[in-house]
């Protein structure tokens, strides 16, 4: 697992560089929040909201990213002040939290925006408990967590934006549907059951440190969109903070809250988040539990037995978690994974017909961002097929499957970049025989989507010039015709849902 968090591939050194900026923009979050006499709790607001700004902001434009992080005051604000009015009723205040959780989840079906400013809303609750957040001190905490989101787009908008130069690739939307068969409402359902059962038994680890156990059932949930993905993602949760906690042992409780070694600790921990976000959850998890160590460190608080509870917390959440997803409204493995791959197939399809245009002389027609499309769709269908090929599915056949799609998709992927490199040079002519190998591939992706799903083809005759380009454009997309050919078995036999 540390192997692969270290040699996980990283085009452009984008995760270094985010990772990098990220310390940067939390770091001057904290010092202007000191700079400007605010207290230890206050400082931390800030810092947090500072991190959840540069985290969890993933619009596909920087205008947008920039529109959406100007509209999290709008979220996290009357949160803040309902989370401090009431501290002291409890039953009001679980109400609240359970609410504003469901709403969280909820708003995911508004895209990167909606689920941003759900994700705020919930943390900004959340920290209110972490920091057992009164009325009295809402205008610090207020105006700390402006100075945190402004420092943070100083430095990701002005200073640093990486963005300008190199977007993000956009978000794929899950396929449509409504009502109950739309999967943030089923989660949102899953997330209420989930969050009441796991405030309830967190209550009786913990009457201060229950919050715990609703968070870790909480984000379970977060990137997740079918029953094998969130028990999977629960189990890397539990697994993450018991390695935090170890970590936490020897590095935050020696420290004792020391400002400078805390905030060193801190800053290598916030670096850690941001580097293995996209490739480990387990070792984010790692981070974000050394993290929050630190944190109650600087409070005053911390020793062995909170950190042993933080564990317990997080077990009662992923099993509420888990429960909520089996019994509640539960979303299959297959029917998500299905859904993505015919995705991603019209995606191929879509990918052919740019590349045949362009070669056909079209000067408008880009493969270029059809393949990157296709590579953040594949991204999806990984994810989504993890539950299946994770070393501790006791489902063989069903691993073996799912490993063979991914492999010929990835052919897929492999094949496309090939033909869209070809199609980029403008000396490559147009050869009949493109047009017949398009619609060769074009029948291939019919043969394995619904007639309902299918898109029109996009083929331009022409001249029958031969050039060395058509033959290596032929040579891609014959290879993407096997690759085709070659996924009608295994789809076909995981016809049965799991």
């Amino acid at each position: 697992m540390l192997k692969g968090m270290l040699t996980a591939p990283d085009p452009g050194r984008l995760r270094l560089r985010t990772a990098a900026r990220a310390v940067l923009g939390i770091a001057l979050a904290v010092l202007l929040g000191a700079l400007t006499g605010h207290t230890i709790t206050a400082v931390i607001t800030g810092g947090l909201a500072a991190l959840l700004a540069l985290f969890t902001v993933t619009d596909a434009t920087v205008r947008a990213q920039a529109l959406t992080t100007a509209l999290l005051p709008a979220a996290g604000f009357p949160v803040l002040a309902l989370a401090a009015g009431l501290h002291d009723r409890s039953l009001a205040r679980d109400t609240a939290f359970l609410a504003v959780a469901v709403a969280g989840v909820y708003a995911r079906r508004w895209g990167p925006r909606g689920h941003t400013l759900g994700v705020f809303a919930f943390m900004t609750f959340f920290v209110a408990q972490f920091l057992g957040t009164v009325p009295g001190e809402l205008p610090g905490l207020c105006s700390a967590m402006l100075i945190g989101l402004l420092a943070a787009s100083a430095v990701r908008f002005g200073l640093w934006c990486i963005e300008r130069r190199q977007p993000p690739p956009a978000v794929p939307a899950p396929p449509a549907a409504s009502g109950l068969a739309r999967v943030t409402t089923r989660q949102a359902v899953q997330v209420a059951v989930a969050g009441a059962l796991a405030l309830t038994l967190g209550q009786l680890l913990s009457q201060e440190r229950w919050y715990w156990a609703v968070g870790a059932a909480w984000w379970i949930f977060v990137n997740t969109a079918s029953r094998g993905e969130t028990l999977v993602r629960g189990f890397r949760r539990v697994a993450g903070t018991v390695t935090g906690i170890a970590a936490g042992l020897l590095v935050a409780v020696p420290a004792q809250g020391e400002t400078i070694p805390t905030a060193v600790m801190a800053a290598l921990c916030v670096f850690g988040i941001f580097y293995t976000a996209a490739v480990s959850y387990t070792w984010m998890m790692a981070f974000v539990t050394v993290l929050v160590s630190l944190l109650y460190g600087l409070l005053g608080v911390l020793d062995g037995a909170l950190l042993a509870l933080r564990v317990a917390e997080t077990g009662v959440g992923a099993l509420c978690a888990a429960l909520a997803v089996v019994l509640v409204l539960p979303v299959t493995t297959h029917a998500t994974t299905d859904a993505w791959i015919q995705q991603a197939l019209r995606s191929v399809h879509r990918c052919t017909a740019e590349a045949a245009a362009r070669l056909a002389g079209s000067a408008a027609a880009d493969p270029a961002p059809r393949v990157a499309e296709l590579e953040t769709l594949l991204g999806r269908v990984r994810l989504s097929v993890t539950p299946l090929v994770h070393p501790l599915s006791p489902l063989r056949a069903r691993k073996e499957r799912a490993r063979k799609v991914l492999a010929l998709l990835d052919d897929c992927a492999r094949e496309l970049r090939g033909l869209a490199s070809v199609a980029a040079d403008p000396a490559a002519s147009h050869d009949a025989r493109l047009a017949a190998a398009c619609r060769r591939v074009e029948t291939a992706v019919h043969a394995l989507v619904p007639p309902a799903q299918r898109e029109p083809g996009r083929h331009t005759a022409g001249a029958q010039a031969a050039h060395p380009g058509a033959e290596a454009a032929l040579a891609h997309l014959h290879a993407l015709e096997r690759a085709l050919a070659d996924l009608a078995a295994p789809l076909r036999a995981s016809a049965v849902p799991a």
